[in-house]
């Protein structure tokens, strides 16, 4: 142990400075004035960034009763994608390597088989290419390839990595789209934002955003939901650790001094419920707000205004916006994002279907749905598969792998 009780406690007076300088005593109030005042929509400029769908409401279900309730889908399928990391050679080269998995709910053997890979390769050399075609093995159930990624330089951990996750995913999901009879649910966001970010980077990203290939991912996206609109079949995303600020981003813009860090800390103070006393957090009830549609940060992307990152929509653009609520666990004190394309909210049943859906199956799990939890251990390439499959790469790429500081310190290597 490197820190005496006297540092903990020297720590904890230092602590203690800062809770006073910090009053957020009013956190609790201003949140309810921004729902009440600022969210019927939530405008950023003369752009309309949050609407409601229908009603704007907060509402609150017991844990207990909607774990024993009805599903109201006989059958849930879950969607993953898991990588080893980017990892880069001795030779310049930068890859990573990502598998997709589905996973159902009753459990399909047959379905949780069947794999998608992608390796994504990064080279500074121009005149080399390493993309493959399709390969299929497995008797049927594995499809591989090989994606050489555009040249980016310092960029290119982040974009192998978004490429080979986001190709892998995109891909499976089509795949396997017809296997799915009642809801499908990502891990994960509904379309895949790291590469919309990249549209807000600098010039270089900006421009790569623009490429081929990240188009090509994204169109994944967007077919995938035009398939699952045409069997009327819903699809969610459910996001354990959302990130968006665009909200609390478009108060500041408004002059109201928003003190939470993003939009789910702001929706945490929101959705969170105390004894009378204001002493101890209730978790006898999950707390959530009805659908919103979102046009801001990087849903704007697929707003009807937006670009779709260049690809064709072969539906009214209004289906593909991103539509949300956050879901607020005490047990966890944890705040979640379910997505879904507005296509499938607009319909006042399919909208409380999923939300009931999503309910039940986190009052159960205390956690994600059942259905992504089980493709997460499915797609999850652990810590000895990592450093075993990095090994095999360097005998094949006749290069060894370039080893920091950190990863031998942590056991990573």
């Amino acid at each position: 142990m490197t820190l005496d009780r006297v540092h903990v406690d020297g720590i904890a007076r230092l602590a203690s400075a800062i809770a006073r300088a910090v009053d957020d005593a009013d956190h609790g109030d201003l949140a309810e004035r921004v729902w009440e005042g600022f969210l019927d929509p939530l405008r950023d400029g003369s752009r309309i960034v949050a609407e409601p769908v229908a009603e704007k409401r907060l509402r609150s279900v017991t844990i207990d009763d909607v774990a024993l309730a009805e599903s109201p889908f006989e059958t849930v399928h879950g969607l993953d994608s898991g990588t080893i990391n980017p990892t880069t050679f001795k030779n310049g080269l930068v890859l990573d390597v990502a598998q997709a998995a589905m996973a159902g709910v009753p459990t399909d053997l047959d379905l949780h088989r069947a794999r998608t890979l992608v390796v994504t390769v990064h080279a500074n050399d121009p005149t080399v290419d390493f993309e493959t075609d399709w390969i299929v093995d497995d008797d049927g159930y594995s499809r591989r390839k090989v994606l050489h990624a555009p040249s980016v330089d310092r960029y290119a951990e982040g974009v192998v990595h978004a490429l080979s996750l986001y190709l892998a995913e995109g891909e499976h999901a089509l795949l396997q789209a017809d296997a799915v009879g009642d809801l499908l649910v990502l891990d994960g966001p509904l379309y895949p934002m790291e590469v919309f970010t990249w549209q807000d980077g600098d010039a270089t990203l900006r421009e790569l955003a623009t490429e081929t290939t990240p188009r090509d991912v994204v169109e994944n996206y967007v077919r995938l939901v035009e398939r699952f609109v045409e069997r009327d079949v819903p699809l969610v995303g459910f996001v354990k650790n959302p990130a968006s600020r665009f909200i609390v981003q478009a108060l500041r813009k408004k002059g109201i001094e928003a003190p939470w860090s993003d939009d789910a800390a702001l929706f945490t103070r929101l959705l969170e419920r105390w004894d009378d006393e204001g002493q101890e957090r209730r978790t006898d009830c999950l707390t959530f707000t009805d659908w919103f549609v979102s046009r801001g940060g990087t849903d704007r992307t697929m707003a009807v205004s937006g670009d779709a990152l260049g690809v064709d929509r072969q539906l009214d653009p209004a289906a593909y916006e991103v539509a949300f609520f956050p879901l607020y666990d005490p047990r966890t004190d944890i705040c979640y994002r379910v997505e879904a394309p507005a296509a499938f909210v607009r319909d006042a049943d399919t909208r409380e279907r999923l939300t009931q859906q999503v309910l039940h199956d986190v009052a159960v799990a205390r956690g994600p749905p059942p259905a992504i939890a089980k493709a997460d251990e499915l797609a999850r390439i652990s810590q000895g598969e990592k450093a075993a499959l990095r090994r095999k790469l360097e005998t094949y790429l006749d290069s060894e792998v370039v080893r920091r500081h950190d990863e031998e310190r942590w056991g990573l290597v």
